[in-house]
């Protein structure tokens, strides 16, 4: 699964933003990064509101980060690894330009046409069987069968999102809570899947000496099992005591990997320390779930702990990295910006989930100032990548 890194310094020009998914996909996630949450924050803070019909502005805000932002990312990512896996591109440039058209379109039904949200249903639909084929054919054609368990997880979530439409449209009572919460998870149990693949690679790659991380398989089998039944008690079960117990073992388990995971040369490589905490973030996303269960401790630390802190810094510092190896760049020696854009991000993750453990009282207070390190860490981001993203590889 490694994405191939090799440095090739001769500049050149031309248009080059449908060449791979990866392109369109991270523009589109950066720039409805900075949207969203600016939207968002105009909501909760200043009373600013969206034309929704059977969906509140919590159940928008939730739903187009994980079907919005994050499936932009995946999608950029595995159009992007697909090919890299099996030598065959797994779409070309004008059915790529359709199915960026179409995430988009989807995004523009939700902000200004609400009360219309069966267009953006079919819309998402259509670009799922899209998504979906692009990525499978490759795979099947190559009989890469071991690739399917990725992809099964995409398939998931994108049914997900088609129970999340059935609860707005009226024929699924638990339809929006399954879409939203299954969704979150699905993307959660993604992430945790292709960590365990490419995080001690990266790692010990990257890290400049040798180094051999404890990385064992005998744990996949637990947290797998664990995952699972966490999955199943908090979606379908719906027992508090049983998701807590879960949950308190979920962080053990990925504690004591993530400790095998550790060598301090991270530390001087922002593509190592973003993904590497990010995993922390969600590791204690699962201790402060549990948390919350005995203590007076809000859920939403834990949903932001999985979100803001897990789901947010991985998916950015993949972006950095894959958007920098794919296009001729050393990932080694990113933009030194690059590393404030992650910072500021990082910095907006402890805000949103440790300070209000530690001054409640300033809840609201927190939330903004998260807000805007958020919509600042993907200005950044934006400031650096779009002409990386937009212009021919370097040769």
């Amino acid at each position: 699964m490694q994405i191939s890194e090799r440095l090739e310094p001769k500049k050149v020009s031309g248009f080059a933003l449908f060449e791979l998914g990866f392109r369109a996909f991270f523009l589109g996630a950066g720039i409805f990064a900075i949207v969203s949450i600016s939207l968002w924050s105009a909501i909760y803070l200043f009373d600013f509101s969206l034309p929704m019909n059977g969906l509140s502005i919590f159940q928008w805000h939730a739903h187009e980060m994980i079907y919005g932002y994050t499936i932009a990312v995946i999608a950029g990512f595995l159009l992007t690894a697909v090919k890299n896996w099996t030598g065959i591109h797994p779409i070309n440039s004008g059915l790529l330009s359709v199915l960026f058209a179409l995430w988009f379109a989807v995004r523009l039904c939700f902000i200004f046409a609400g009360n219309y949200l069966w267009i953006a249903a079919w819309l998402d639909l259509l670009s799922s069987i899209i998504l979906l084929t692009a990525v499978c054919r490759p795979i099947i054609i190559k009989k890469q069968w071991k690739q399917l368990a990725i992809v099964s997880k995409l398939l998931i979530i994108l049914a997900f999102n088609g129970l999340f439409y059935a609860g707005v449209l009226g024929w699924l009572e638990q339809g929006v809570f399954w879409g939203i919460y299954g969704g979150l998870y699905l993307v959660l149990g993604l992430i945790l899947t292709m960590g365990r693949r490419v995080i001690p690679s990266f790692i010990e790659s990257g890290v400049g000496y040798p180094v051999s991380l404890f990385n064992s398989k005998w744990l996949d089998i637990p947290s797998l099992v664990l995952f699972l039944g966490f999955f199943i008690s908090e979606l379908f079960l719906r027992s508090q005591a049983l998701s807590a117990y879960l949950s308190l073992a979920l962080f053990a388990v990925n504690a004591f990997r993530l400790v095998g995971w550790h060598t301090s040369g991270i530390w001087h490589k922002s593509l190592l320390w973003s993904i590497y905490l990010s995993f922390w973030f969600i590791t204690f996303g699962f201790l402060l779930f549990a948390a919350s269960y005995w203590f007076d401790i809000s859920a939403y630390l834990s949903i932001h702990a999985f979100a803001y802190g897990g789901i947010g810094l991985i998916t950015i510092g993949m972006m950095s990295r894959v958007s920098l190896g794919h296009t001729g760049r050393n990932v080694g020696e990113p933009p030194k910006a690059v590393e404030f854009a992650i910072g500021l991000l990082l910095l907006g993750a402890l805000v949103r989930v440790v300070l209000p453990l530690l001054a409640g009282d300033y809840y609201s207070l927190w939330i903004g100032l998260s807000q805007l390190l958020w919509v600042a860490a993907f200005v950044v981001f934006l400031l650096i990548y779009t002409p990386i993203l937009i212009k021919p590889r370097l040769e």
